[in-house]
């Protein structure tokens, strides 16, 4: 016990001893807002860091509402759906799939956003916020053409927002919901269409089961193999992620 006491005051000395040396140090300043000789506005390190980590947490929304990633993965989802596999490919595979196709078609605007942003940004030729600015601007171009014109009217009129001059000075709170409902619109538009022909499988499977009398066995066990080898012998994965890939406008 001697030991323990005499341990937990020495413990207490050297907390006490380092204490100013602690107080001498300012530390890292956590709000410094420096204002340039251009009128423009600058933070701190601290407030940099703060709104990034903060921006993280908005990343997987601004990923499926802000890029190809919705119309890819419903239209997959379908696909699998339509071809009656209701595991395979698993869920994992098609937003992999998803998530690697999304990048093969946003590299056009990730490399406008590099240069026009990224870069000027860490060669300190543009602010914090400028920097903001100009990454947005290819992502905005990017929705508004793959954008439906009716769409934009409505949640224009539903917002109430003024006409505007130029496509550009639409509001990303305006932008953002007319595009993922154009996005869904012809999500499921193409879904429809992938699935005519293994309706039609389905149902000459059907008709020819009934017809044998055989009335006890399910048209999906027979019709399976049929749609399978009927989607391998078009190169079906080929065109569906070409028909995908070619649907956007960057």
């Amino acid at each position: 016990m001697r030991w323990r006491a005499f341990a937990a005051w020495c413990g207490v000395l050297l907390g006490l001893w380092a204490l100013p040396a602690w107080s001498a140090d300012p530390g890292i300043p956590a709000v410094t807002v420096v204002t340039g000789a251009d009128g423009t506005t600058d933070y701190s390190v601290t407030i940099q860091i703060l709104a990034l980590m903060t921006l993280l947490t908005f990343l997987p929304a601004i990923l499926m509402m802000m890029t190809s990633f919705t119309r890819i993965i419903i239209v997959l989802s379908i696909l699998r759906q339509a071809l009656g596999l209701q595991q395979t490919p698993s869920s994992q595979v098609l937003v992999g799939l998803s998530l690697f196709l999304t990048l093969f078609i946003m590299t056009p605007v990730l490399n406008q956003v590099n240069e026009r942003a990224v870069q000027p940004y860490l060669n300190e030729e543009l602010g914090t916020l400028d920097a903001v600015k100009a990454a947005g601007q290819p992502f905005h171009n990017f929705m508004i053409h793959n954008t439906r014109q009716n769409d934009l009217d409505l949640f224009m009129r539903i917002s109430a927002t003024a006409p505007v001059a130029e496509p550009a000075e639409i509001p990303f709170t305006v932008l953002v919901p007319a595009f993922v409902t154009s996005e869904l619109k012809t999500a499921f538009q193409i879904g429809f269409m992938l699935f005519i022909p293994f309706l039609v499988i389905d149902l000459v499977v059907a008709s020819v089961l009934m017809a044998m009398g055989m009335m006890m066995l399910s048209p999906v066990i027979i019709s399976l193999p049929f749609k399978i080898m009927l989607f391998v012998l078009v190169d079906g994965w080929a065109m569906v992620m070409g028909t995908l890939a070619a649907s956007f406008g960057v």
